[in-house]
């Protein structure tokens, strides 16, 4: 497969409300749209690391310089006989996974739609439905907040997460236990808080949760094995796996019992697998995240939902929960609440909407 041309688009996408978790809020998700092309085939990959320096270091214009200075110009005109060999050609690029992520995904998209086959098939996977669960950030107040869980737990999603951040913190969940003391429930923390918060932290294992998702900070193993020993209830990594070698570190010293796989942040879909893989054969938890992306990073995710070692419901948002006009084309529905089934036509089955892509994108790049 060689790589004849490449399209780049930063693209402000505006959602209905806006979402507030302890990063802050925010009424746009931002993200980079890579088009490449091998022999007249296109494969579309879609990375969405925000507007700002807040769940990562990067963001949308730190990504598109990166990807057009340094990325585009060691992908172009290469040759790949497997997209898994993109993931070392990039190896001397430190750090950068999100930009790395949107050519990583393009290039599977393009290799399984010349093999004739769906992704699903591609990555490994033989399960045909995505199991996922609801996720709220912090609402008005708690009645809201309970009306939208009951709403989604009675049309048949498996669990519930919350965001849980200074100020929506543990009388949220009393009110939420109060209602529903049997649900699957975890928080997400995003990073809110530090061991100086130990008996806050100790206090919740009286909750039942499922997990608790990234305490402490972002980019944190140690503290994190600390904490792990000091309470009963699972810790998730999230923000702190950048890497397979982060997730083999934090496993190696008891730094979690779940990880959050988001494949943005780790750089796409090899090192997606591959961190996949180590939750196995170690008997870690596992599941997927998201970052806001449209129908065409959705749509990933929900594939490598379908893994064998995914044990938990995934965190993949419906169509129609955020954007004012989703970006994906087709964009990915749900047959019932609580679970996507997957395409099975070749590759991703999923390129933008072009209209949309026009309405809403801030610099492109064609190479």
């Amino acid at each position: 497969m060689r790589i004849d041309k490449i399209e780049m688009y930063r693209v402000c996408n505006p959602i209905k409300r806006p979402y507030i978790t302890a990063f802050g809020s925010q009424n746009a998700f931002n993200s980079i749209v890579v088009k490449l092309e091998s022999d007249g085939i296109a494969g579309w990959g879609e990375s969405c690391p925000g507007g700002g320096p807040f769940f990562s270091c990067y963001n949308d214009k730190s990504c598109f310089s990166i990807a057009k200075d340094f990325i585009i110009p060691k992908i172009l005109h290469q040759e790949f006989e497997h997209p898994d060999e993109l993931t070392a050609l990039l190896e001397p690029l430190r750090g950068n996974e999100f930009a790395k992520a949107a050519f990583d995904v393009a290039l599977w998209d393009i290799w399984s739609r010349k093999q004739g086959i769906s992704f699903k098939k591609a990555i490994g996977s033989t399960q045909e439905k995505a199991s996922i669960g609801y996720c709220f950030g912090v609402m008005k107040d708690f009645d809201e907040l309970i009306t939208g869980i009951d709403k989604m737990i009675s049309i048949g999603y498996p669990r519930i997460k919350l965001k849980f951040c200074p100020g929506w913190e543990c009388d949220m969940l009393d009110a939420v236990r109060k209602v529903y003391p049997d649900l699957t429930i975890h928080i997400d923390c995003n990073s809110a808080y530090t061991l100086d918060d130990i008996d806050m932290l100790k206090s919740l294992d009286k909750y039942n949760l499922a997990m608790i998702e990234q305490p402490l900070m972002h980019n944190d193993l140690i503290d994190h094995a600390k904490l792990q020993k000091m309470i009963d209830t699972p810790i998730c990594l999230d923000e702190s796996i950048c890497s397979l070698q982060d997730a083999r570190q934090a496993i190696e010293i008891g730094a979690c019992k779940f990880i959050n796989i988001k494949y943005a942040r780790v750089g796409g879909i090899t090192n997606s697998l591959k961190i996949h893989d180590l939750c196995g054969q170690t008997g870690t938890g596992c599941w997927l995240g998201g970052m806001g992306e449209s129908s065409l990073g959705t749509t990933v995710v929900a594939n490598l939902a379908t893994l064998p070692n995914v044990n938990y419901p995934s965190d993949i948002s419906p169509a129609d929960k955020f954007y004012v006009e989703n970006l994906g084309n087709p964009v990915l529905l749900t047959d019932q609440p609580g679970t996507y089934t997957m395409r099975d036509k070749p590759g991703l089955d999923v390129e933008p909407d072009f209209a949309v892509l026009a309405k809403y994108k801030q610099e492109e790049f064609f190479a």
